[in-house]
């Protein structure tokens, strides 16, 4: 159970490097720490914001959805379809809106009037403008990707494993790391090694994006696998206490892989950026988690296929 958003925490400057805020989730709020943060956020379906800052005022703002558009360079977003309907002026709000809503329809205007008429039409183009939308769609969606890519915001990344026979012999597994559309950091890949089950592919997954991804970004991995968060998250600990063993004596399986994704989260620890891990069901009709569980068939497929 978290901890009370409300309560006040009288921390120094100096011993503060970091305030999540949380906007919508299970309790809005200002938290302290990433797992304070986590707890409000992780798992949660419905409509959920959440971004680290330097400042408690910047943090405050975020949850209070206040804009902060330059002059002369105000957006508005047009949420025709969605949990509640309207204009809005900050994406992450009118992103709370389209987030776990069935088939969404939200355009971005320069201006209000527009997005207005938009809304009202239930998302429907004037058709004036449909060939001349038409035309912008590709550009515009691969600006907005690579606008997000390249801003200050936590990136986030899909992973997935699949193993084709998981648990028989001859079984072949793939790898799948989804960054966005059309980016050529995604990943298709078979997994390397003679031991080919689904929990090697899910952690190879984990690895291959933080190998890839900056290391001078907060960074949030989606996975589907429980099995790979505990593992770099809660067990490794006691296995390594143990000489990497189990609670059994027996040998914790995948340590090699464990030992080189703890390395490169701390690697990323030591520079001061925080590496978050979100569960999300699979098969569940999630667009990321969709795309990293096709990369990652097609990575065993194109495996098993060089077999034959």
């Amino acid at each position: 159970m978290g901890p009370p958003s409300s309560k006040k925490r009288k921390l120094s400057e100096e011993k503060v490097t970091k305030y999540y805020a949380v906007r919508g989730g299970r309790k809005s709020g200002v938290y302290m720490t990433w797992d304070e943060c986590k707890v409000q956020t992780s798992g949660f379906k419905g409509a959920c914001a959440y971004k680290s800052f330097l400042t408690e005022k910047e943090a405050q703002d975020f949850v209070a959805g206040k804009s902060k558009s330059a002059p002369g360079q105000e957006k508005f977003y047009g949420v025709a379809v969605g949990h509640k309907p309207g204009v809005y002026t900050d994406w992450t709000e009118a992103q709370m809106q389209i987030l776990g809503a069935e088939k969404p329809k939200y355009k971005k205007f320069d201006n209000r009037k527009e997005a207005e008429a938009f809304v009202k039409s239930g998302g429907i183009i004037p058709l004036r403008k449909a060939a001349v939308a038409a035309a912008k769609h590709e550009d515009d969606s691969h600006e907005r990707i690579t606008k997000k890519q390249k801003s200050s915001a936590v990136l986030k990344v899909y992973t997935d494993g699949s193993a084709l026979g998981n648990g028989k012999a001859g079984a072949i597994a793939g790898v799948g790391v989804f960054f966005g559309v059309g980016d050529e950091r995604n990943v298709s890949e078979s997994l390397e090694g003679e031991t080919q089950t689904n929990n090697r592919a899910e952690l190879t997954g984990v690895l291959r994006a933080l190998e890839i991804a900056p290391k001078d970004r907060d960074m949030e991995i989606v996975t589907d696998s429980s099995y790979a968060i505990n593992c770099v998250t809660l067990w490794y600990r006691s296995w390594a206490s143990r000489g990497w063993r189990k609670s059994s004596g027996e040998q914790a399986e995948n340590q090699d892989l464990i030992k080189a994704i703890r390395k490169l989260i701390d690697t990323r620890d030591a520079l001061g950026k925080d590496t978050h891990f979100t569960w999300i069901k699979g098969h569940n009709d999630d667009p990321g988690n969709t795309a990293a569980d096709r990369l990652a068939v097609a990575g065993a497929q194109n495996a098993q296929a060089a077999r034959l």
